[in-house]
């Protein structure tokens, strides 16, 4: 079992911090369904793109979703929880990445599509899953060097532009979903309004408990308003299987092409800069230290996660930004939560009839707490960036620049789709891709490599210092805020 971290506070007393707090076991299922239904649509939307690009059965787009859920509990426990040097063991969901939605299907595509598209695509998502886990474990004076292309400025921009990019995504959802017959109609505004307002009241005036499940409480009411008003269908959940168990190479043994691995080891590297924004964002939220060896645990469970997700018939996986933003507004911080969540989403992947009911909330309801939920991702990247000296004009084109970057794909799809190489729009039309690039790019141009004490990544491995005491963290009473690391 992970050791639970814990230091003298300053009157002499033992005292865990609020990450390794154990809480008790209402309230971690409660915390912890929180974050699966903060995270179900973004869990499921990957696999739902992919399968229907690539003209699956409603029965095998079934098993994908399933199976994506089954993974995702167990990449979030190996995070969360941590096994040996692998996991950060923060309060870090693991989700499919949207990075790899685009290159994904033009492989499929090339493939044929069906599921012989799908044994290409897993032999290069296992192959690249791999790559990443081996990564992580360089020696640690090549990591930190490696770990220099990522300053505050570099992984500030980067979260900054995934909450921007994804604000879109839940206003589609409030919008009813893109491409559902009723997209745009003003009763999806009202559910996602309401949600969000309902929310936001309980952020207000609630009391700390309500509001740290603010958004599982407006997902709930929303549904139910929806259902007495005869807009919450739960017709499909007769529909499902009771058990649906994922079995690995389900759709046959893997196929390893160049080309499709070559694309995914590039998405990974542009989900391993996600990951260590991502960590770094929560670190700073639940005021624990993080160093090199803390991103290099978290970027070896996004290499098992989706060498994993290859062979359970799953695909990449990286540290999920919409629950670093509900951390933030829930101020929950125990990891501990996480691991719970991990564990609803397993017994959802094998009950397909559970996975239906969380399914039937309206995309009105889910749009209007997605929406709060990305923003606080953009703002985790902007307090980031906040560190950095913007007064200074090389790093204000670096965030200015790269924040243009990363708007191109949406706002100009057309370059991509019409004059561009297939094979290369597959890749590049990201705005996470684009801008996370163009800030590393830019950040070599203007800043060259960083220092090493930037985010502390050349700082010793915290197992061989000392334990210091230092002051608690605001809002946690005699909680130390120093990394301890487990790792080992």
């Amino acid at each position: 079992m992970a050791r639970v971290a814990a230091r003298l506070s300053t009157d002499g007393e033992r005292s865990t911090h609020p990450v390794d707090e154990v809480l008790p076991l209402p309230k971690l299922a409660l915390y912890g369904f929180q974050h699966v239904l903060a995270f179900y649509a973004g869990a499921v939307i990957v696999p739902i793109i992919v399968g229907n690009a690539l003209k699956l059965s409603p029965e095998q787009l079934v098993y994908l979703i399933n199976a994506d859920l089954f993974t995702c509990g167990i990449a979030s426990i190996i995070q969360a929880w941590g096994i040996g040097r692998i996991g950060a063991r923060l309060p870090l969901i693991q989700g499919v990445t949207f990075t790899a939605v685009s290159p994904m299907i033009a492989v499929g595509l090339g493939a044929g599509g069906g599921t012989a598209a799908l044994l290409v695509i897993y032999g290069a998502v296992i192959t690249a899953g791999i790559a990443t886990f081996a990564f992580a474990w360089l020696p640690a004076k090549a990591f930190r060097t490696v770990m220099r292309l990522f300053p505050p400025v570099v992984t500030g921009t980067v979260i900054t532009v995934l909450g921007i990019v994804l604000i879109p995504v839940g206003l589609n959802d409030a919008a009813g979903g893109l491409g559902s017959p009723d997209f745009g109609d003003p009763k999806n505004f009202a559910y996602a309004g309401g949600t969000m307002l309902f929310i936001l009241i309980l952020m207000k005036i609630g009391k700390q408990f309500l509001s740290s499940i603010s958004i599982l409480l407006g997902l709930v009411v929303g549904t139910g308003v929806a259902f007495l008003l005869g807009d919450a269908k739960f017709g499909d959940v007769s529909k499902s299987d009771w058990v649906g168990v994922t079995t690995p190479f389900h759709f046959g043994v893997p196929k390893f092409e160049w080309f499709p691995i070559v694309l995914m080891l590039i998405v990974m590297l542009i989900t391993m800069v996600e990951t260590t924004g991502d960590t770094y964002a929560v670190g700073d939220i639940v005021g624990k230290d993080v160093d090199s060896e803390t991103v290099a645990r978290a970027l070896r469970a996004d290499g098992a996660a989706t060498a994993l997700g290859g062979v359970l018939n799953s695909f990449p996986y990286v540290a999920f930004a919409e629950n670093v933003g509900l951390v933030r507004m829930t101020k929950v911080k125990s990891r501990f939560v996480v691991v719970a969540a991990g564990v609803f989403m397993i017994i959802l992947g094998l009950l397909p009839k559970a996975a239906a009911i969380v399914a039937a909330v309206p995309h009105g309801v889910l749009g209007g707490a997605a929406t709060v939920m990305f923003a606080m991702v953009a703002l985790a990247g902007i307090q980031t960036l906040a560190k950095v000296d913007l007064k200074e004009e090389k790093n204000a084109l670096i965030v200015g620049v790269s924040l243009a970057f990363a708007l191109l794909p949406a706002t100009v799809p057309v370059f991509f789709t019409k004059y561009m190489d297939a094979d290369l729009a597959s890749l590049l039309n990201s705005g996470v891709t684009l801008g996370a690039t163009a800030a590393i790019v830019l950040n070599l141009v203007f800043n060259g490599m960083a220092k090493d004490d930037a985010h502390g990544t050349a700082d010793a491995p915290k197992a061989e210092l000392p334990a210091q005491p230092v002051a608690a963290p605001a809002g946690a009473e005699k909680a130390d805020d120093a990394e301890t690391s487990s790792a080992g």
